[in-house]
């Protein structure tokens, strides 16, 4: 199965911390989010990310079409308490 491997800030400590994105167990156009911990710092980051349609109206399915940004739609915030 294709993988991407995403790169992101974390919000809390600001270290660079990676996640890996299978982009076919996403529902396209669905929003998937959850709470993950930093690997540095260990503070809950809700990680919201989604797979658009890519402009011939297919959706990018292999992890070179989301890695050169095309089709991914990410992002990481603090956990609201």
């Amino acid at each position: 199965m294709n993988t991407l491997e995403h790169a992101f800030t974390c919000p809390y400590c600001w270290e660079t911390i990676t996640m890996v994105i299978e982009p076919r167990a996403v529902a396209r156009e669905v929003v998937q989010e959850y709470v993950e911990d930093c690997e540095v710092c260990c503070n809950p980051i809700v990680v919201r990310f989604s797979i658009e349609p890519a402009a011939s109206g297919e959706a990018a399915d292999d992890a070179a079409s989301l890695d050169s940004g095309h089709g991914l739609q990410f992002s990481a915030s603090r956990l609201e308490q």
